[in-house]
């Protein structure tokens, strides 16, 4: 016999589209494999349309997201399961990728690290936990939490929104079904419903998929407003390995069309910092000066070379 907690849980799940189950697939584990193929990439191709939807908001939310981390706060994922891997994969992409700070961009996942190789029993159901991971980082005003869950109701990521808002956060609810508590408990709600799954329940599917574009935007557009990137050109990236560095080179290149003998002495005056060496190139000043033009543009580098060179019009990239 369940109990009268359970029955509830039931009957909630039931009515969300994520969980929802279509019989006309009832039959698929009798289909050939390309068949199975065709089907599921058709369903993978309705999520970009279901994410074109709640573009305004996605866009509205970046706008916040880029306002707080322009004051200096950080941006937060917080989820569990699927949802709290993503984030914690996006995160973990923006130090490389746009030279943030580790404690700029974050994803805390309902159960900690060993929650992103094996489950965690109970730990999405504990609301106690996220307050505590949020308490942790000292939360505050700065600070954006978004909040993400494919039901929209996973007690760790809504605890984690409405516990963020309290302290002053600004807080985003990304979801997979409309009207959903997460969305409710935040500021600005991303509702992105791509209906039910290949496989009933398995909501790393459609909605996952809906969630790394999502969360792509976020992180993305927001670091290009933050002066990360120069036209569609990577000029904060990290060169940690030897194809960044090898990338370096040729970003600089396609911003400046400088030869490669002049290329690498900017990149050796400004310690292979991107973002310097094209400075140093477009507006002929030295790598120290570099610096300092890009610290009083904010880290913007058309803005850097606006004041090196009042009135001149940088070129295009690629």
């Amino acid at each position: 016999m369940t109990s009268p907690a359970a029955d509830t849980l039931r009957t909630e799940l039931a009515a969300l589209a994520t969980e929802a189950v279509r019989p006309g697939l009832a039959g698929i584990d009798r289909l050939p494999t390309l068949a199975i193929a065709t089907l599921m990439n058709g369903e993978d191709a309705t999520v970009a349309g279901a994410v074109a939807a709640q573009l305004p908001s996605i866009a509205a939310a970046i706008d916040a997201i880029s306002a707080r981390m322009s004051d200096g706060g950080r941006l937060v994922y917080a989820g569990a399961g699927t949802a709290g891997r993503l984030g914690v994969l996006d995160a973990s992409e923006c130090p490389p990728t746009f030279n943030t700070r580790p404690e700029q961009v974050l994803g805390l996942i309902a159960g900690g690290p060993t929650a992103l190789v094996s489950a965690v029993e109970g730990a999405e159901d504990d609301p106690g936990r996220a307050e505590a991971d949020l308490a942790a980082l000292g939360i505050g005003p700065p600070d954006t939490v978004v909040g993400v869950s494919a039901s929209g109701r996973t007690p760790y990521a809504v605890a984690a929104v409405r516990h963020a808002r309290r302290a002053g956060a600004l807080t985003i609810g990304l979801a997979g079904n409309a009207g959903s508590p997460l969305g409710a408990a935040a500021e600005h709600a991303i509702e992105v419903v791509c209906g039910p799954e290949l496989i009933a329940g398995s909501t790393r599917l459609k909605a996952g998929t809906a969630q790394k574009l999502v969360l792509n935007m976020l992180s993305t557009i927001t670091m290009i407003r933050l002066g990360k990137t120069y036209g569609n050109l990577m000029v904060d990236l990290r060169a940690s390995n030897d194809k960044l560095r090898a990338r370096s080179r040729q970003i600089v290149s396609l911003a400046t069309g400088a030869p490669d003998p002049e290329i690498e002495q900017a990149l050796t005056a400004t310690g292979g910092e991107v973002k310097a060496a094209i400075l140093v190139l477009l507006a002929g000043v030295d790598g120290p000066e570099a610096a300092r033009l890009l610290e009083r543009a904010d880290g913007h580098l058309r803005r850097a070379l606006a004041i090196a060179r009042p009135g001149h019009t940088p070129p295009d990239t690629t």
